[in-house]
């Protein structure tokens, strides 16, 4: 499973493989330079602090490296991370029959693979995004990593199929027993309610790379 040390460990292995020092290489990020700092990793009540998915887009921009040699420096190994591969589609493509169980996990053979930290979640997979319906926070070629296993919070990126077969994404608003509020993640679209009767199952979006 990816824990919170695995990613603060090859984001400093990533800093020193290109001659930097987590300062040098958040300032080189375009980011506040202690953003990085050992001292920020836990917030003063003792909770952890995660780097955010934005922070690792710029580092990897940065620097040139792409998520599999991120990934290589995830572990206490010297070099092999822990990853393996799971199955990448674009969000287009979601959408054909086949694609999905019941239970929202992906099957059949119109998936790819691409390498990733392991989740904990076997069931985990990767859409690609094309067009510009979810920008600004995601954009063509962008990937996002859904995780089927991982609970679902009230503000939390999600992945919903529903009745018709349409694969889309948004932001979990509100959820009750009969209905599921989903903000739009691009302001000039509208926000939605889905009968909860209308939806086959919704996922969250852990990870996006960018």
């Amino acid at each position: 499973m990816l824990t919170h040390s695995d990613i603060w460990r090859a984001i400093d292995r990533l800093a020193r493989e290109y001659g930097f020092s987590a300062s040098g290489l958040a300032r080189r990020s375009g980011l506040d330079p202690t953003t990085f700092n050992k001292s920020k990793r836990t917030m003063r009540d003792g909770r952890l602090r995660w780097p955010s998915t934005e922070s690792i887009s710029k580092i990897l921009t940065a620097t040139g490296a792409g998520l599999e040699e991120f990934v290589s420096y995830v572990g206490d190994g010297g070099g092999g991370g822990i990853s393996r591969t799971i199955p990448l589609i674009g969000f287009a493509q979601a959408a054909m029959a086949g694609c999905f169980d019941d239970a929202g996990h992906p099957v059949g053979a119109a998936w790819d693979e691409i390498a990733f930290p392991a989740l904990g979640d076997p069931h985990a997979y990767a859409l690609e995004i094309s067009g510009d319906g979810m920008e600004p926070v995601y954009r063509d070629g962008d990937t996002v990593i859904v995780s089927p296993w991982a609970n679902i919070r009230r503000g939390d990126r999600v992945v919903i199929r529903t009745g018709s077969g349409a694969v889309t994404a948004g932001v979990l608003r509100r959820r009750s027993v009969r209905r599921i509020d989903v903000g739009s993640i691009n302001p000039r679209h509208e926000d939605r309610t889905l009968p909860v009767d209308d939806v086959q199952w919704m996922a969250r979006i852990v990870w996006a790379t960018q």
